[in-house]
């Protein structure tokens, strides 16, 4: 959708917006960047700051930045050649400094950085708010990057060719101006490039359906087209595995979240990876083609389960053999989270009830399997690769909801050392991190995480926050978070009482496909169930009651706060909705909304809008019932969900008195806030309308 649309395109929009044929009398806040829906927002952003941002909410509001900005975090690295490369932020580099320094130099508490592009100098110099979006950079020597930089914080960027030796963006260099998209090496003088080449160029979902292989020196629009998508599916893209030996080009057709297609470019000629299903999510590392069922596929006789891990011999699959070694197998309570390679092994990070371990295969040893010794159990783990290529050491950061991230150096071999801690933002001992498993209504098993002071007494008093998300395959493992601490958990209501926090493991993403497929698109209201039957479960064990517990949830999160408000109110003190879907009858035609259809149905088919329309918060939304109370916020930046989701909501609910709030952040795209002041402020704003509408009055 354009930023801005005429007075005759918004009519002619309110006239088809509802099937029922009414008309939407709040489409022209679908109008981005126009004058008239600006104002509207600017309104509704002084009343909400009039009401949350207080004495407190101010001292509030710098403790999180505390966090945000402290220089005790950890310097997360990525090795290219004999560099450590970091991205670092802090109070005086809002948007931040690329930097590197060397490997015996980073074991120091303080290493001596080397900073190679700062993006606030950037901004005052060009004028700009710059947000950094990564570098590409070329092996094997690295001095040529690709560097991506946003505008607010949007996901349209621009490419912009940087030399690493002179610390400059590359005179008349590789070039891409700003839309979705993105450069991608092949060699000094050619980049495949995925981007938005004019008419036609665009799927459906406003992502590149065109791949090109562009030459150094030419115009980027006659770059020569090698791959075209459908229209209706979600991108195109390409990119060139490096690894040495192993030099191969492959072209991506994504057709939706759940479906795409593989093949390898050869000699100018595309060759598709043969018998394997769309639904099986395909890479190729190396000698080897790995492949993950979405759904249990059966392939010359022998059946692989949903959420396995198989690999197979890449050059002999495509001269027509297929045999297939089983790397993981999932069960009842284990799923794959990811799997790392590095020079001679696969690190598994395996799933157990929403809880990482590691194992390690080892491929000279007929995948022999082994551990990582002295790891902590019950944690969250995020494992990559130091260098996959030429060594067997990972990155493993380790934590949990009271334990502070510790960065491990370890070798897939076995052992592993402590090198970097975080700072801890509030008093672990103070606090218990316990699961629990609600039943939901179909009889499911749903865990979630209870993190809680020890001195919490259970006589369903306490403020209490509820957090999910449920869908696209993501899992939410225990993690620690400095704001929630230093903004809930440790903070206390008049009474005297702490903030309890829960995290609810709702279909979505923890089990495996098999756990997010059970709530897709008709199946929609099971996620739902989910967390009203963990809302319930905390009120059972007197953890709380509904005049005390908030809910929150953001993006596809957001939309479960929507259905939450309209479908269970009365489970709920308060709820904050943030970068929310909430119109899903025009979510398919507004930014990337079209990509989603995989995961919630179409509304244009009659027979799926039946459903859909069930989980429709905006369609939902009765004027005559009782709702809690909720603060919508949003980013006009947003280019992915539509800031016009939450503001027609809010305007629904204004329209008919409810107790509702609304922000909205002119910039930070769809996380919502583009530096570390602006990300302070929108969780200090959600935060404090939480106290306000939880918090127990003496």
């Amino acid at each position: 959708m354009k930023k801005n649309l005429s007075a005759i395109t918004l009519a002619a929009l309110a006239a088809t917006s509802h099937a029922a044929g009414q008309a939407d009398p709040h489409l022209w806040l679908e109008d981005i960047a126009g004058e008239k829906a600006l104002k509207w927002v600017k309104s509704r952003n002084q009343t909400a700051e009039q009401q949350l941002m207080t004495a407190d909410s101010a001292k509030m509001q710098a403790d999180i930045m505390g966090v945000l900005t402290a220089q005790g975090k950890i310097p997360y690295v990525s090795k290219r050649g004999n560099y450590y490369y970091n991205f670092w932020t802090d109070a005086q580099h809002q948007q931040g400094l690329w930097r590197r320094t060397t490997p015996a130099e980073y074991r120091k508490p303080n290493p001596k950085w080397e900073v190679l592009l700062d993006i606030d100098a950037l901004n005052r110099q060009e004028k700009e708010n710059w947000v950094w979006h990564g570098a590409d950079c070329l092996k094997p020597d690295y001095s040529r990057c690709l560097v991506s930089l946003s505008r607010g914080g949007a996901d349209a960027d621009v490419t912009r060719e940087f030399d690493l030796n002179s610390k400059k963006f590359v005179e008349n260099g590789f070039y891409r101006p700003e839309a979705k998209g993105s450069l991608g090496w092949i060699d000094r003088d050619h980049v495949f490039v995925s981007t938005d080449f004019g008419a036609g160029s665009l799927t459906d979902s406003g992502y590149p359906r065109e791949v090109r292989i562009w030459t150094r020196g030419t115009p980027m629009a006659s770059a020569q087209k090698i791959f075209a998508a459908g229209q209706k599916d979600m991108s195109a893209s390409a990119a060139r595995d490096h690894a040495k030996g192993f030099e191969r080009d492959f072209v991506y057709r994504t057709i939706d979240f759940y479906n795409d297609e593989l093949y390898l470019l050869d000699q100018g000629r595309l060759k598709k990876i043969e018998d394997v299903p769309n639904s099986v999510k395909k890479g190729v590392v190396r000698r080897y083609l790995t492949l993950s069922p979405r759904e249990d596929w059966t392939l010359n006789g022998k059946t692989y389960k949903a959420g396995s891990y198989l690999v197979a011999d890449f050059d002999a699959w495509m001269r027509g053999k297929r045999d297939i070694t089983v790397l993981f197998e999932p069960d009842a309570h284990t799923s794959l989270d990811a799997a790392v390679w590095t020079k001679n092994h696969v690190v598994l990070n395996l799933l157990h009830d929403v809880k990482n371990r590691i194992v390690v295969l080892d491929e000279r040893k007929q995948w022999k399997q082994g551990g990582i010794k002295d790891l902590p159990d019950n944690s969250k783990i995020y494992a990559s690769a130091v260098d996959e290529d030429n060594s067997d050491q990972v990155w493993l950061t380790v934590g949990g909801y009271t334990q502070p991230d510790t960065l491990y150096l370890a070798d897939a071999a076995g052992s592993s050392e402590k090198l970097k801690s975080a700072p801890a933002f509030f008093t672990a001992a103070d606090y218990t991190a316990k699961q629990y498993f609600a039943v939901s209504k179909d009889g499911t098993r749903v865990p979630y995480f209870l993190v809680a002071h020890k001195n919490l007494k259970a006589d369903g008093k306490n403020p209490t926050l509820l957090y999910g998300y449920g869908g696209f395959e993501v899992s939410m493992p225990p993690h620690y978070s400095g704001t929630v601490g230093r903004a809930w958990l440790e903070r206390t209501d008049q009474t005297g009482r702490h903030g309890v926090y829960v995290v609810a493991n709702i279909r979505g993403g923890e089990y495996g496909p098999a756990w997010h497929r059970a709530a897709l698109k008709e199946n929609r209201h099971k996620s739902y169930e989910d967390f009203a039957a963990v809302a319930r479960d905390l009120a059972a064990r007197k953890i709380t009651s509904p005049e005390h517990l908030g809910a929150q949830g953001g993006s596809n999160g957001g939309l479960l706060m929507g259905n939450m408000i309209t479908q269970y109110p009365e489970l709920f003190g308060a709820v904050v909705v943030q970068v929310p879907l909430l119109d899903m009858q025009r979510y398919s035609k507004l930014l990337a909304g079209a990509s989603w259809m995989a995961e919630y149905g179409d509304p244009d088919k009659p027979e799926e809008w039946a459903y859909i329309r069930t989980f429709s918060p905006y369609h939902l939304f009765d004027p005559a019932k009782k709702y809690p109370p909720v603060l919508f916020t949003t980013s006009t930046r947003d280019d992915r969900v539509h800031p016009g989701h939450a503001r027609k909501m809010m305007a629904k609910m204004e329209a008919a008195g409810k107790d509702a709030l609304y922000y909205e952040n002119t910039e930070g795209g769809h996380g919502g806030a583009a530096n570390s002041k602006q990300q302070a402020h929108m969780n200090t704003l959600a935060y404090a309308f939480l106290w306000q509408k939880l918090g127990n009055k003496k």
